[in-house]
């Protein structure tokens, strides 16, 4: 038996009662997994211009 199973949950997040206060769910929609993705997608590409703006500021000095 598991230390989660011990306390009363199971594998996939939910407490004895069925429902997690903070539960995660594990399985997500196609659509929200393509939303998360762009999402992911868009902090990288502001990473990237932070990045090369970054080393702009760094070639003038």
């Amino acid at each position: 038996m598991t230390d989660n199973e011990t306390h009363g949950g199971d594998l996939m997040g939910f407490g004895c009662c069925g429902v997690g206060v903070d539960q995660v769910r594990n399985f997500l929609t196609r659509e929200e997994r393509i939303a998360l993705l762009k999402e992911y997608s868009d902090g990288l590409e502001k990473e990237v211009q932070g990045i090369k703006e970054r080393i702009k500021e760094l070639e003038q000095k």
